[in-house]
This record gives structure tokens, C-alpha cells and sequence, in this order.
């Protein structure tokens, strides 16, 4: 009787056939639980599963599939046992009570994280390869993704992000067709219910999207409210973790930010990036002690008339975490 299994594996031959999918997987994982930092986690979980069931993989469907199954089992263990990650918009409507500081939100709340563009950048030249790529990891989309329950957002995924076919998705996630279509139904209805598509965003390599991104930074690092107001589009909201309260209006955002965070030219510095294929910076705030300390991220979405969205995650690690240093000099 001939055997279908393969010699033994080795780490050269592994590499060569896996390693150049890490990317697409690490996007896909992150889609799934809505963190970059679990996203690893779960893509070095993937391929240490992978290795050990090398030997036994028979080729009946591509290693790009096999691969697929193995990460989104993984998250989908992994989600039985997290709560959902999700933005402060996510929790309740804008704040619109007394004037105070937003207040922080109770510890029990997962946040939502920002991806950085450079760790999921396609090989791929293809421009319309790139475009799909970033919508798909829009933060408005991600943040929505995490409502749905975890195998409805798994076959939404697959087939609508990833282009799997029904019987692909069913076979990667050990279920029926039939399943997998009215999983897909009932995970497009939901996202119909949780909110309208945002506007038309601009690419983040867009003139318009760097010029609002360097005004956005300019305002903060001048401590300038005046060039807010021309950065902010009048329906715009503005939110951060891990404040509870959020705000929406240009004249809400301007006036909570005026008042509580933009202090003394100097306090900030913010360093240009993207993430989730939207403008981006890394955040360092002047500490005590002079020095200009990591602080966090903010991404924006910026359309033709200017920013509509600014979500500003205050986490020290996500600087570093987008490439930059732990401090600044002057």
C-alpha cells in the first residue's frame, strides 16, 4: 500500500512553502479578533500547528488553504475565550452631558488596536490588489466585524474578503455549504444593522489624506485649536481609548480637546505613518521630566472635505509597535 504521507519535514522546506503567506495571515487574524498584537500571537500559534501537521499534509487543497483552516481555527479558539474588542463609539452614543474630562471606561472593557500598514503590506503590486486590501481593514469595518459572532465574521471573511468559495469556506471551517450561505446572510444583516458604510475615504498616499494628516499633527504640536477647525470636518466625532465618553461635531471635538488635551505648544510630537490603510501617527507626549515619551497612535479617516474621524488609542506600546522609538529628542 503506498503512502500519501510526505518525508519527513524539514524547517527549509516548510519556510519555502509557508512563510510567504505570514502577511495575508497575520491580516486575517486580526480581522478575526481585532488586535495586532493577539494577531501575532495567533500567527506563530497557526505556524507552529502547521509544522507539526507537515508531514501529513497531502496536498488535496492548496497550502494557502490548509493554512487558512489551521489560522482561522485558531481564532476561532481563541475567541471563545476573549471578550470583544471594540472602540469607544462601540459602548454608547456621543457624550453630550456637563462639561468635564471624558472618564475613563471600566477595566473590563477589551479595546480595539490600530494595524500598522507596514506589517501587512502586499508583495503584490497589483494597485487593485492593494486598494482591497486596505478597505478591508478599514477601522470602521473592523470594529463592526467584532459584533458579529465569531463564525458568521469567520465566513464573512472568507468569502467576501478573501474570495474563497463557498465549498472552500465549508471545508476550512468543517461545516456544510448550506451553512456557509446562510451563515454569510445572516453576517451581511448584521452589519447592515450596526451602522451606514462611512463616507468615501481617501488613500492614504492621497495628497488631500497627507495634507489633513500633517494639519491634524501641525494643530496638535502647536497646541493650535484655529487649524483644527480647518482640519475637522463639521460632522466630524473624536474618540480615544480607554475614555468611555466620545465626541461628535467639529464644535464638541474642538472645544473638549482645546480644554483637556492640546496644553502648551511643545507637549506633543506626532511622527507620520498609516494603519488600517487610512493616515496614521505614532504619539509622544512631553513628560514631567522634559523628555518626549511614546504615547500611542491616532488614525484618521480623511475624505475630500477634510477629517471626518479621529480615533486616538493611548497605549505606549502601539509606538513602538508602528517602528518608532520609546523617546524623541528635541
Amino acid at each position: 500500500m503506498t503512502s500519501h504521507l510526505r518525508p519527513a519535514p524539514s524547517q527549509d522546506g516548510f519556510a519555502a512553502e509557508t512563510e510567504r503567506f505570514r502577511r495575508e495571515l497575520l491580516a486575517h487574524c486580526y480581522r478575526m479578533v481585532g488586535s495586532a498584537h493577539d494577531a501575532e500571537d495567533l500567527v506563530q500559534e497557526t505556524y507552529l500547528r502547521a509544522w507539526r501537521a507537515y508531514a501529513g499534509f497531502e496536498g488535496r487543497s492548496s497550502i494557502r488553504s490548509w493554512l487558512y483552516r489551521i489560522a482561522t481555527n485558531v481564532c476561532l479558539t481563541a475567541l471563545q475565550q476573549r471578550r470583544i474588542r471594540v472602540l469607544p463609539s462601540g459602548l454608547t452614543g456621543p457624550y453630550d452631558g456637563p462639561d468635564r474630562l471624558p472618564s475613563i471606561a471600566p477595566g473590563d472593557v477589551s479595546w480595539l488596536e490600530p494595524l500598522p500598514d507596514g506589517m501587512i503590506a502586499p508583495a503584490d503590486d497589483d494597485p487593485a490588489v492593494v486598494v482591497v486590501a486596505r478597505e478591508s481593514l478599514r477601522l470602521a469595518l473592523i470594529a463592526s466585524l467584532q459584533h458579529l459572532p465569531a463564525r458568521q465574521r469567520a465566513i464573512l471573511i472568507l468569502r467576501e474578503v478573501l474570495a474563497f468559495s463557498a465549498a472552500e469556506t465549508a471545508e476550512i471551517l468543517e461545516t456544510t455549504t448550506a451553512a456557509v450561505k446562510s451563515g454569510l446572510q445572516r453576517a451581511r444583516a448584521r452589519l447592515d444593522e450596526l451602522g451606514p458604510e462611512p463616507a468615501e475615504l481617501l488613500e492614504p498616499t492621497d495628497p488631500r489624506a497627507r495634507a489633513l494628516l500633517d494639519g491634524y499633527i501641525a494643530a496638535f504640536e502647536r497646541s493650535d485649536a484655529a487649524l483644527l477647525e480647518q482640519v475637522l470636518r463639521a460632522d466630524a466625532t473624536l474618540e480615544a481609548t480607554p475614555f468611555r465618553d466620545w465626541q461628535a461635531g467639529r464644535t464638541m471635538c474642538i472645544h473638549m480637546l482645546d480644554k483637556y488635551v492640546l496644553g502648551t505648544p511643545g507637549d506633543w510630537r506626532m511622527l507620520a505613518t498609516a494603519a488600517n490603510g487610512q493616515p496614521a501617527a505614532a504619539v509622544y507626549h512631553r513628560d514631567t521630566d522634559g523628555a518626549l515619551r511614546a504615547y500611542g497612535a491616532v488614525v484618521l479617516e480623511t475624505t475630500a472635505t477634510g477629517v471626518s474621524r479621529a480615533i486616538a488609542f493611548h497605549h505606549s506600546a502601539l509606538t513602538t509597535m508602528f517602528g518608532f522609538p520609546d523617546t524623541l529628542s528635541d
